[in-house]
């Protein structure tokens, strides 16, 4: 029997709520979708989608309530094509509201807070966000969250459109802490989709930098600070940690292990299935 290649796992969390919004790949032809709540350690498993999510160019609503998804299933027979964006209710997929795109090499849409919509069927949506297009630049999600270019990050090309050809460096600096969580691209970034554990063709690698040494997470594929300055984690070998850093150590709060989940597709419940 061979031996099960761990999940892809990225994560959006809400800026206004402790909600997280965890994408999982794998088995390859399966996408699913999860609500993690790290202040209780609990994770509520949602919507499987016989196709592929891109959560680098997706969004969760500040109140961690809606998910705006960019969705590629190439056996949908809808009006809106195989390649497609939907806003939904986490931790489900069912759209509450839906447009085409004209493949996948093109944007997502994330959340705005000021009443504007850009997507191709500008609509009222009633809910207080409105949807702008994610720019082609890398870590846009990230950027959206607090993280800052670091100052010897390589200098984006003005010819490079799709901000694909350098190793862009980010930082985070820990709340209410002295330590700088780091992540940099690796390889050609958007160009890694065959590689293992490359979410959205982007390789990544994290660090942590305290006291002027940098310390390695060679282990994880998502990282980010939670309000309190612990870390969240998705390791490469698909659990979901919460981390107190005690000096030089990781001590473990809380662990969810996504690692042996199997496609389970199922109807959306009713209060998923509305506005």
């Amino acid at each position: 029997m061979g031996t099960q290649t761990p999940p892809r796992i990225y994560c959006i969390p809400a800026t206004a709520s402790p909600v997280v919004a965890v994408f999982r790949r794998g088995p390859t032809n399966w996408a699913h979708v999860g609500r993690w709540d790290p202040v209780t350690g609990r994770y509520e498993p949602g919507a499987w989608l016989a196709g592929r999510l891109f959560p680098r160019r997706s969004d969760l609503s500040p109140d961690g309530q809606y998910l705006c998804y960019f969705a590629h299933k190439p056996s949908a027979t809808w009006e809106h094509g195989d390649a497609y964006v939907a806003i939904s209710k986490l931790p489900w997929l069912t759209a509450l509201h839906s447009f085409p795109t004209c493949g996948t090499w093109t944007r997502g849409y994330s959340f705005t807070t000021d009443g504007g919509i850009e997507d191709p069927e500008p609509a009222a949506l009633p809910i207080p966000y409105g949807l702008r297009s994610i720019p082609a630049i890398q870590f846009a999600t990230e950027r959206r969250r607090g993280w800052t270019e670091a100052p010897d990050s390589p200098a984006r090309d003005p010819k490079d459109a799709w901000d694909q050809h350098r190793n862009a460096r980010m930082r985070k600096l820990q709340p209410n802490g002295p330590r700088v969580l780091c992540v940099e691209s690796l390889g050609w970034a958007g160009g890694e989709f065959g590689a293992g554990q490359a979410v959205d063709g982007l390789l990544v690698r994290y660090s942590l930098e305290f006291n002027g040494d940098l310390e390695l997470l060679d282990d994880l594929q998502w990282a980010d600070w939670s309000g309190e300055g612990h870390l969240l984690a998705a390791t490469r070998a698909g659990q979901l940690q919460v981390r107190r850093v005690i000096g030089g150590r990781f001590d473990i709060v809380s662990e969810v292990d996504l690692s042996c989940l199997e496609p389970n597709a199922c109807p959306a419940p009713p209060w998923a299935q509305g506005w």
